[in-house]
């Protein structure tokens, strides 16, 4: 089984005095990522700093730290120059670069900044093309590429990146054509609990109870084939550093508003880690061994409760 390790989501940080003091928290308590998202607009997250640019500034500022996004949106950039600008960071990073990239959801960022919002089967079959095409830019090779959505004629990337073949790619996804995507082509696999239909972010709980985590781990092991074993399973998580988990799981259930939901539906979550220490090891060590995941993304707000705990959950559950 791999080894677990955090990532941290740097997603309140609005000046470079707080991204850096995330960073080098992060760095400091022996995560190993630090990631960002990709929105234009603020809703149904707080409004955030560019991707790219932020995570150069980070790491010029760590030595260890990994960057990564989670995710791009495929929409907002041709894969030429994205492969460009990554390739650029994996190389000033000395090769710390994790490539997250998904098909774009969020229909009032597209419609507010003048982009096309495409219906799902076309961002998703556009986002396929692109993951191929970003291999082989990121090789440095030259590249002619006749597809559906773009068109590269002897294009070659530069510079080559760090990382060989490319840099790790991390997609996300829930449903069964995504899930099938990442199965085929990403190395990192996240776990979505939360819809992104119909142009907007909502969250059911029925989504993240541990049947249906194990039905998606399925469907990515019947598309994965022998490509399964060497996946990284991940998955955003909640994390409530309690001494009483099931007053915890109340509380989070309440925030969320998630009626009707018990304080033990809410604890066999696989995105909910909530209690003292110790036993966090424990759901930590058993939801690697049920569901396979290893690389757990926690939010910079929760990094203060959690940054004392990741040197002794990664070493419990070696």
């Amino acid at each position: 089984m791999r080894p677990i390790r955090f990532g941290v989501l740097a997603e309140s940080a609005r000046t470079p005095a707080d991204l850096l003091r995330t960073a080098r928290l992060a760095e400091d308590a022996g995560c190993s990522t630090l990631l960002i998202r990709d929105h234009l607009v603020e809703g149904p997250f707080d409004h955030q700093l560019g991707p790219l640019t932020a995570l150069a500034f980070v790491a010029a500022a760590t030595t260890r730290l990994r960057v990564g996004t989670l995710v791009l949106s495929n929409d907002i950039r041709h894969p030429a120059v994205l492969a460009k600008e990554i390739a650029t960071l994996d190389l000033l990073s000395g090769g710390r670069v994790e490539l997250g990239i998904g098909a774009g959801f969020l229909q009032r960022e597209y419609e507010q900044a003048g982009i096309p919002f495409d219906p799902p089967g076309v961002r998703i079959g556009r986002l396929e093309e692109s993951l191929r095409l970003l291999k082989q830019l990121l090789a440095g090779a030259p590249v002619v590429h006749r597809g559906t959505h773009y068109q590269v004629d002897g294009l070659a990337g530069f510079p080559p990146a760090t990382q060989r073949p490319h840099p790790p790619i991390h997609v996300a996804g829930a449903r069964p054509r995504m899930l099938g995507i990442a199965a085929r082509e990403a190395d990192i696999v996240n776990l979505q609990t939360v819809s992104t239909d119909g142009g907007a972010m909502t969250d059911d709980p029925a989504r993240r109870g541990p049947d249906a985590v194990a039905a998606q781990v399925e469907r990515l092991r019947a598309a994965a084939g022998d490509r399964f074993d060497g996946l990284e399973l991940s998955m955003v998580v909640t994390v409530a550093v309690r001494d009483r988990p099931r007053r915890a799981a109340e509380d989070i259930a309440a925030r969320r508003g998630w009626s009707g939901v018990t304080a033990d539906e809410v604890l066999a979550m696989p995105s909910i880690l909530a209690g003292p220490p110790g036993h966090l090891a424990d759901v930590v060590a058993e939801r690697r061994e049920r569901f396979g995941l290893s690389y757990l993304v926690v939010s910079d707000r929760a990094l203060p409760d959690v940054a004392p705990l990741v040197a002794g959950l990664v070493s419990a559950v070696r």
